[in-house]
Order: structure tokens, then sequence, then C-alpha cells
């Protein structure tokens, strides 16, 4: 009795291993293997541009960015 037990714990225990590394497999290689990278992605970008603009107004560079850009558009436009 406990032999049979033993045996189908075991070959449990080896049936799931083989879905875990077939599924992990699977995502590494497969077409899911980017699945949910995109918002990571997008998420990184968003925290480095509020670091950016956090420094920017925290230098008070903010005035200066802003006459250099209206110093340039208007050397574009021709209107300074």
């Amino acid at each position: 009795m406990a032999k049979g037990w033993t045996l189908r714990a075991t070959v449990g225990v080896e049936r799931a291993l083989e879905t875990w590394a077939r599924t992990v497999s699977d995502r590494m290689r497969g077409r899911d293997r980017d699945r949910g990278a995109g918002f990571v992605e997008y998420a990184g970008l968003m925290i480095l541009i509020a670091g950016i603009f956090t420094l920017i107004d925290g230098l008070g560079l903010d005035g200066q960015i802003s006459g250099a850009i209206g110093d340039a558009v208007a050397d574009v436009v021709g209107g300074g």
C-alpha cells in the first residue's frame, strides 16, 4: 500500500515539474516572452521623465530653458 502511494506521489511530482519546465521554456522562447514588458518599459520611462522634470525644477533651470527655447524658436521663425 505504501509503495503505491509513494509511486503515485513521485509520478505526480515529476509531471508537475515537467509541466513547469515546459511552461517556463515556452515563455522564454515563445511569442509570450515579452508579455508585460511594454508596461514596465513605459513605467520606467515615466519615472525617468519625472526625475528629469524634478531636477530641472529643483535647480531652478526652468526659466533658463524656456528662455532658450523661446530664443531658438524666434531665430527659426525670424522673429527676433
